[in-house]
C-alpha cells in the first residue's frame, strides 16, 4: 500500500515543478512573514525575485541549529503566535534549545507523513499500534499519534518506560506494529525472557519503527532474531517536522526521503558544495510547505549518502542511507541528544570538580545505552573518607541526569587519570561503534 501514490511515485521531471513552484513561495513566504529571514537574506544579498527554480537552491544561505538557539524562543517564526497551536522544544546545551511551532496545516503535513511513513513499514488500516516513543515536547510519540490517527490505525500510546506493563499490554491487546528506539525494542525483549515469555512465539509485534538513536544492521538483525519481526528504520528532527522526514521500505534499501515538501542536499563538510550521488556528505533540507518555521537549507550535521533511482517499491523519491555518524560531537543516548558541553557546563559550577572529564557511552548486548563520565577531582578529595567522596558522585550524578534527563553514572578519578591532547581534546568514547 503506497499512501500518496500521486506524490511518491511521481516522476522526478514531473515533480520539479511543483517543487520550483513550491520554492519560489516559500522564500518570498519567509522574507515577508520573518523578520530573521529577511535580514539573512538581505545580509546574504539574495532577493525571492532571483529564486525561479529549484536549481536556485544553492543562491540561499544556509540554516544552523545556531540561527534557530539565536533567534530563541519566536524569532524565526513565520506567523503570528496565537497561529501556533503546538509547540515542541529539543533538548538544549547549555545555551537556549532549539523550539519549533506547527500551525494547523503543520499538523495535517504532519500527519500526512507520518501517514506515508506507517504504509512504507507495512501498517494497514484497522491494525494496532503500540506508540513507546515518548509523549511530550520530545516529538516522537506525538509524531507517529498524528499518522496513526491519518491512516485509520488503532493506537496504544503506552509512552516510554513501564517496560512490564509494556509487555502485559501486547500479550493482552495484540498490537501488530510496535514504534520505539531500538535499543527500547531489545530491552523489551530482555524483560519478556525474565518474566517468563518467549519473544519469538508469544510476541505479537509483526512490524517495528526504530529511530530517534543511530543503530547498526547488528542491531536491526538482533530485534529481528528476538522479536521475529520486521525493523525498520525511520528518520526526522523536530527541526524539520519530527519524524515524519523519511522511512524505510519493505526493502530496507535506504529511507526515502519525501521531497515533494523536504527538499534534500548532501554537501561536503569541506567546501559545502553537492557530492556526487552515493558519496557521504552531510544532509541539508528545505521545507517546501511548512507554515510555522519553515527552515531553509537547514544543516542537519547527520552523516548520509543519497541515491535517486527508483526503488522496486514503485516509489520515485531519493532514498538516504542509514545515518552514518554525525557532523559535531553531540551524541545520542537512548534518544535523547547529549553535549559534552551540557556536561562541562554542570561540573564548572562544581567546585570540587576539575576541568577535565570523559563521556564513555556503552551498549551490552540486549541493554539500554549506559553513559559513564569520569570526572578529575582534586587529590585532596582522595584524602577524604569514602561518605565523602560517594556524596560528592551522588551530587554530580543528581546534577546532569537533571540537566540531561536520563540516568548516567558518575566515576570521580585522581587527577591527570584523564589522557590530555594538545590539539581538540577527546570527550567522548563511543564504544557502541567499536
Amino acid at each position: 500500500m503506497i499512501w500518496n501514490e500521486k506524490m511518491e511515485c511521481m516522476e522526478p521531471a514531473e515533480l520539479k515543478n511543483i517543487q520550483s513552484e513550491r520554492l519560489r513561495e516559500i522564500v518570498r513566504y519567509v522574507y515577508e512573514n520573518c523578520p530573521y529571514y529577511k535580514k539573512k537574506l538581505d545580509e546574504y544579498g539574495v532577493s525571492p525575485i532571483e529564486i525561479n527554480d529549484i536549481n536556485d537552491l544553492p543562491k540561499l544561505p544556509f540554516t544552523t541549529k545556531d540561527d534557530m538557539r539565536d533567534s530563541y524562543p519566536f524569532g524565526l517564526f513565520s506567523v503570528p503566535l496565537q497561529e501556533i497551536k503546538e509547540i515542541h522544544v529539543s533538548s538544549g546545551t547549555t545555551g537556549n534549545p532549539t523550539v519549533v511551532g506547527y500551525t494547523r496545516d503543520d499538523i495535517k503535513l504532519w500527519s500526512e507523513v507520518m501517514a506515508r511513513v506507517l504504509c512504507l513499514a507495512g501498517a494497514q488500516p484497522g491494525d494496532k499500534i503500540q506508540i513507546a516513543y515518548g509523549y511530550g515536547l520530545f516529538t516522537g510519540g506525538l509524531g507517529f499519534h498524528y499518522g496513526a490517527l491519518e491512516m485509520g490505525l488503532t493506537i496504544i500510546p503506552t509512552s516510554a518506560g513501564q517496560s512490564k506493563r509494556q509487555i502485559k499490554i501486547m500479550t493482552d491487546f495484540k498490537p501488530r506494529i510496535l514504534a520505539c528506539t531500538p535499543s527500547y525494542a531489545l530491552y523489551l525483549g530482555e524483560v519478556a525472557k525474565e518474566i517468563g515469555l518467549d519473544p519469538r512465539k508469544d510476541g505479537s509485534w509483526e512490524i517495528g519503527i526504530f529511530g530517534a538513536e543511530p543503530w547498526s544492521e547488528s542491531i536491526r538483525n538482533e530485534i529481528e532474531a528476538t522479536w521475529d519481526m520486521l525493523a525498520t528504520d525511520v528518520y526526522g528532527l523536530s527541526e524539520i517536522i519530527g519524524p515524519g522526514v523519511a522511512q524505510e521500505c519493505l526493502y530496507k534499501n535506504g529511507l526515502h526521503l519525501f521531497w515533494d515538501v523536504f527538499y534534500p542536499e548532501v554537501i561536503s563538510l569541506e567546501t559545502g558544495k553537492p557530492v556526487k550521488e552515493g558519496e557521504k556528505g552531510e544532509l541539508v533540507i528545505t521545507t517546501l510547505t511548512k507554515q510555522g518555521i519553515p527552515l531553509l537549507r537547514y544543516r542537519t550535521r547527520d552523516i548520509v549518502s543519497i541515491t535517486y533511482e527508483k526503488c522496486r517499491c514503485g516509489r520515485t523519491s531519493p532514498r538516504i542511507s542509514k545515518i552514518a555518524g554525525r557532523a559535531d560531537d553531540m551524541i545520542i543516548v537512548r534518544g535523547i541528544n547529549v553535549f559534552p558541553s551540557q556536561i562541562e557546563h554542570v561540573l564548572l559550577g562544581i567546585e570540587e570538580t576539575l576541568p577535565h572529564y570523559q563521556l564513555v557511552v556503552d551498549r551490552k548486548a540486549g541493554e539500554l545505552d549506559e553513559l559513564e563520565i569520569l570526572v578529575e577531582v582534586d587529590e585532596k578529595i582522595f584524602s577524604d573518607k569514602v561518605k565523602g567522596l560517594k556524596m560528592l558522585e551522588e551530587k554530580i550524578k543528581k546534577e546532569i541526569e537533571s540537566t540531561l534527563g536520563i540516568f548516567v553514572k558518575v566515576r570521580l578519578v585522581e587527577p591527570k587519570t584523564i589522557q590530555r591532547s594538545e590539539g581538540k581534546a577527546k570527550r567522548v568514547i563511543d564504544k557502541r561503534q567499536l
